[in-house]
């Protein structure tokens, strides 16, 4: 008597060609983010002496006492992270946090080195070591990989919890180091600078992963819901729900708009509303992605 054998389904050459070409696309980019982050470390923010949380702050408030040069201690920082990443992050990830930390590294020791770094005002130094920092970490996150560190730790707290965002995370992670840095330094400026590169680190990051697909869902209660409904179709070209609702205190059956617009285009369907009915009930939330028809297709790249 045969038994039936369960076998996974092969992969054709044309699927290995199509995720070869995907894992070449995500290397390139995490090189091209890791090379980004190297040169706002190099030339803004250690020379600046803003040590911006996280292994890179631990590097700096180092290499500050003690000589050695940042990239080198970024690299040795990272080696038990790593470790703890491939436990929990898998190897497909960390391949890439290992491209992007030895990026990292060698561009902020050897490449960068003839750069000249910026010596002007220290609040710059922040935000253009913030812009970089997130520009960067962004490009690397976007092709699921990481650049090391906390990061890392970062990566594992929002794989559990996917509603928290990467920026949020970060900037939650880096208080004990922003003091450790202000106590090195001698400096409560120090401190402020440094919560001024993370702030807009954290922005630029939350603006590369929800950004251009931002959008808000609106939810209207309305006795005029049928005019609602024609006036949003008609005049914002945007598609509506309309969701059965009963009311808790009369019993009545309800018709409940649900609606998702642009950012750029809720504040019309609210004066849309408030034309139609006046006493119009609306529920008006963020909505971190918007996805789909009349939005940018859902595609996994």
């Amino acid at each position: 008597m045969s038994k039936n054998k369960s076998s996974k389904p092969k992969q054709t050459k044309g699927d290995k060609s199509h995720s070869a070409l995907k894992f070449t696309a995500d290397v390139a980019l995490v090189i091209l983010g890791s090379a980004i982050y190297s040169f706002g470390l190099h030339s803004f923010i250690a020379p600046a002496n803003i040590a911006p949380g996280g292994v890179t702050g631990i590097a700096t408030i180092i290499s500050s006492m003690t000589g050695m040069s940042v990239g080198t201690l970024y690299g040795l920082f990272n080696l038990p992270l790593i470790i703890l990443g491939f436990v929990f992050l898998g190897k497909g990830m960390m391949v890439k946090t290992i491209v992007s930390v030895g990026v990292i590294t060698i561009a902020t020791d050897f490449v960068f080195v003839t750069i000249p770094v910026y010596e002007g005002e220290k609040i710059l130094a922040a935000l253009f070591g913030g812009v970089l920092f997130g520009s960067g970490i962004g490009l690397i996150n976007m092709r699921s990989g990481t650049s090391g560190g906390i990061d890392i730790v970062n990566r594992i707290i929002h794989k559990k919890m996917p509603h928290l965002s990467l920026g949020k995370i970060g900037v939650a992670a880096d208080a004990v180091i922003i003091a450790a840095s202000m106590a090195v330094f001698r400096s409560v400026e120090a401190g402020l600078f440094a919560i001024i590169a993370i702030f807009v680190s954290g922005r630029v990051i939350d603006a590369l992963f929800y950004g251009g697909f931002e959008g808000k869902l609106l939810l209207v209660f309305s006795e005029k819901y049928e005019e609602i409904t024609r006036k949003i179709i008609e005049e914002q070209h945007r598609g509506v729900t309309l969701l059965h609702g009963t009311g808790a205190f009369s019993g009545r059956e309800k018709k409940v708009i649900c609606c998702a617009a642009r950012k750029n285009q809720y504040f019309k369907i609210k004066r849309l509303v408030a034309e139609a009915d006046p006493k119009a009930f609306i529920v008006i939330t963020n909505a971190g992605e918007v996805l789909g028809e009349g939005f940018r297709a859902n595609v996994v790249l």
